[in-house]
């Protein structure tokens, strides 16, 4: 297995159009877990830990950029109180501090803490490869279960969202509170309207709206809105339910 370890953006998008095979791999949580079970066995990594333009965040014209490498240690500092909720929860010390933003979107696991965080704050995803850059929203970003829509030789570079100042919050259940998958997971923000997003109850994470007078219902609506399954770690009725739990708790916290 060769492994790339370009040391810019431009190098690295150049090695990726050139080996498009080439995993991209930077805290490798995910991709690792893959090579030790023997579930993947790629012809190369592409290393992206070299590559400073996708590192940290910034302020921009209103909206908060963080980098495809940003950390869900550095994550849990951001004035975005969902995300930051969500990193604290995503594995120990050790994951939090080598997991990335990136690697979440790119696995577009429906489990994934991040997403919802970044959907109920309008995130748009920029990728980029030789031929140029698009931006598109994360709810059409991600496609299906682990399916999104990157081409095979386009990197993520960042995800956007708005700065704006609103109420958010995220909560999961779980075997226990942190260090583990979610069974069902919730991410809410309030401003002028309420949004809601689930993960873990569908095969993508759901995006459900409601203006501030639908609070009454809108538990209800968010269950109805998940296409949960029966697994392992929960059956479908228990994660609707759950969702229903979560949803009322969330309207509490950011309401009260």
């Amino acid at each position: 297995m060769d492994v790339l370890t370009p040391r810019t953006l431009e190098e690295a998008l150049r090695l990726k159009a050139e080996r498009i095979e080439a995993v991209p791999i930077q805290g490798g949580t995910d991709v690792m877990v893959e090579l030790n079970f023997d579930r993947a066995r790629p012809a190369a990594l592409l290393n992206l830990n070299e590559v400073a333009e996708l590192r940290g965040w910034s302020r921009e014209n209103g909206h908060i950029r963080l980098g495809a490498g940003l950390t869900y240690a550095e994550a849990m500092r951001l004035p975005l109180p969902a995300l930051a909720e969500a990193s604290r929860t995503v594995g120990g010390p050790q994951i939090r501090n080598r997991g990335t933003i990136g690697g979440n979107l790119g696995t577009s696991s429906p489990a994934g803490d991040a997403l919802p965080p970044l959907l109920v704050c309008g995130a748009q995803v920029r990728v980029a490869s030789v031929r140029g850059e698009r931006v598109l929203p994360l709810e059409e970003f991600v496609t299906g279960v682990k399916r999104n829509t990157l081409e095979d030789d386009e990197l993520i570079l960042d995800v956007t969202v708005a700065a704006a100042p609103a109420r958010q919050t995220f909560m999961k259940v779980g075997p226990r509170n942190a260090m583990v998958i979610s069974v069902v997971s919730l991410a809410m923000r309030v401003d002028d309207g309420l949004t809601a997003s689930f993960g873990s109850a569908g095969p993508v994470p759901g995006v459900v709206r409601a203006p501030l007078d639908g609070a009454g219902t809108f538990p209800e609506q968010v269950a109805e809105a998940a296409s949960p399954i029966d697994d392992v770690r929960g059956t479908a009725v228990y994660r609707r339910h759950a969702l229903r739990v979560l949803t009322k708790r969330a309207l509490e916290r950011c309401l009260g």
